[in-house]
């Protein structure tokens, strides 16, 4: 994911954590690309004709990171807590679009919610639900999905993000998976 040193990411984040404003002026143009290729992996699940595209979505997540009172510990965390962001703003956005009604309540598969259709915001919106239903069950396995899925994360990225094995990790993300499957299917 990173094209720039995880390191001089990390150490610009800790100054900024320390208020140094300096320090987030050198901090965006070193992440930019990467928060547009997760916009990029974001939009590229929406439908073709979606209101938002991927450059509002980035300079809408960028702006509610920057008022984040957060402690940033390392790059991969930053793209965490980026990629929950986007999530967030996607899903405000499908809400506003989907109005008071929810959507039909059709059963769907995890694979499906991640081609593009015209039902796209309902589906959102489910995959919103079920993820908050896990959390609520079990918040580390919601913050697997999370990076992994929403952040572009890979395995390694995500252990150390969250202090426990990579192999822990595969098997949180396996049991994610089948909780969100079963969850979405009763919706």
């Amino acid at each position: 994911m990173s094209k720039t040193p995880a390191n001089e990411v990390t150490l610009l984040l800790a100054a900024w954590s320390e208020g140094d404003r300096t320090a987030l002026d050198k901090l965006l143009p070193l992440v930019q690309d990467e928060l547009h290729q997760l916009a990029h992996r974001y939009m590229s699940r929406e439908r073709y004709n979606h209101t938002l595209q991927t450059t509002a979505l980035v300079n809408e997540a960028y702006l509610k990171l920057v008022n984040q009172k957060v402690r940033w510990q390392n790059r991969a965390h930053f793209f965490g807590i980026a990629a929950q962001v986007m999530r967030r703003v996607l899903i405000d956005h499908a809400r506003k679009h989907l109005g008071p009604q929810r959507g039909e309540g059709k059963a769907m598969s995890l694979d499906e919610v991640a081609v593009v259709s015209k039902e796209r915001a309902s589906e959102l919106v489910a995959l919103d639900e079920a993820l908050t239903a896990l959390e609520r069950v079990d918040k580390r396995k919601g913050q697997v999905v999370e990076l992994r899925y929403f952040g572009g994360l890979s395995v390694e990225e995500i252990a150390h993000v969250l202090g426990v094995s990579p192999d822990t990790i595969t098997r949180d993300w396996r049991r994610a998976k089948a909780f969100l499957r079963r969850e979405m299917s009763t919706h």
